[in-house]
């Protein structure tokens, strides 16, 4: 097995990936970066991010991961195609295991794995990702201004959405497959009293449909009935799922999948390994954010080896 060392090892190439990594080279650190079999993470779907600072007519997410990548590059550290399915923290230097077969070792090491929607897996909702399916409305609510838009889901993350897409849409309509909500109360009562949003109770969308190039419908089962609604766009929040499955036995996890950190700075249950970015973000999930944690992790690690 062959193996490569190094300051500092980071897991993921999204934004908090790609900061961690500028910061810690411009530190002085040897750093690597696996980049994961999906480089640039979710950004890479993502067709236009117009609240990203500096880029005041927008810029696309895989454009925005690129400019990112070759900062990185002209730091010197390393980004390497691989994906980690193996790691052992309970000796330092740290080891993980790539699928490649290398055995990475390292001094520190910081995880920005991210997280991944959740999604339907239903007809049309790959072909139209990015052309009326989302799954975040923070990031694309305004793109949807005057028009009719729907949320699936019932939890404190689909109300959130509904109450934040009625500042741009003329009607939000909720789609949940029960006949109550999981959300707080008090999330419940705001959308319930606001004008704008309409609630389609024991309701599941079996297909989305479009005319080629944006969605237009959507075909439901109401009370196993089948109905259709016209539609501009729909948002899918279901939930998001953390890429930490394989630390599960090292570290301090929370029952839904994050990596546990302090507010105060990214370090993790065991010393020496920090996180960064939507991998222990169950809140926020932006762009801004996860380069923010990114270049604190880095920070954090570089006062870590010079103690």
């Amino acid at each position: 097995m062959n193996e490569k060392i190094t300051d500092v090892l980071i897991m993921g190439s999204g934004p908090a990936g790609y900061t961690a990594a500028i910061y810690a080279a411009r530190a002085g650190r040897s750093v690597k970066i696996i980049s994961g079999f999906e480089p640039g993470g979710q950004l890479m779907i993502t067709s236009s991010i117009e609240n990203y600072p500096g880029f005041a007519e927008g810029i696309s997410g895989p454009e925005l991961m690129e400019r990112m990548k070759q900062q990185v590059e002209k730091t010197g550290a390393e980004i390497i195609f691989d994906s980690i399915k193996s790691v052992d923290f309970s000796r330092k230097p740290f080891v993980c295991i790539g699928d490649s077969g290398e055995a990475y070792k390292s001094k520190v090491v910081i995880i920005s794995t991210g997280a991944s929607a959740k999604w339907l897996g239903i007809p049309g909702e790959e072909k139209y990702r990015g052309a009326g399916v989302s799954a975040c409305a923070t990031c694309d609510g305004f793109f949807f201004r005057n028009k009719n838009v729907a949320v699936v889901g019932g939890g404190n993350t689909a109300v959130e959405e509904a109450l934040l897409l009625t500042n741009f849409a003329s009607s939000v309509t909720l789609i949940h497959r029960r006949d109550k909500l999981r959300a707080e109360k008090i999330m419940q009562d705001r959308l319930l009293k606001n004008p704008k949003i309409n609630v389609m109770w024991n309701t599941t969308v079996s297909e989305i449909l479009g005319n080629g190039t944006k969605v237009t419908e959507l075909s439901l089962i109401k009370n196993e009935v089948n109905v259709s609604k016209a539609i501009d766009g729909v948002f899918i929040a279901v939930g998001h799922q953390p890429a930490t499955s394989i630390f599960n036995e090292q570290l301090k996890i929370d029952g839904n999948g994050y990596i546990i950190t302090p507010e105060a700075n990214t370090s993790t249950s065991i010393p020496g390994i920090f996180a960064a970015g939507d991998v222990c973000d169950p809140n926020y999930r932006q762009a801004i954010i996860s380069a923010a944690k990114g270049c604190m992790a880095a920070l954090d690690a570089d006062k870590f080896l010079s103690r």
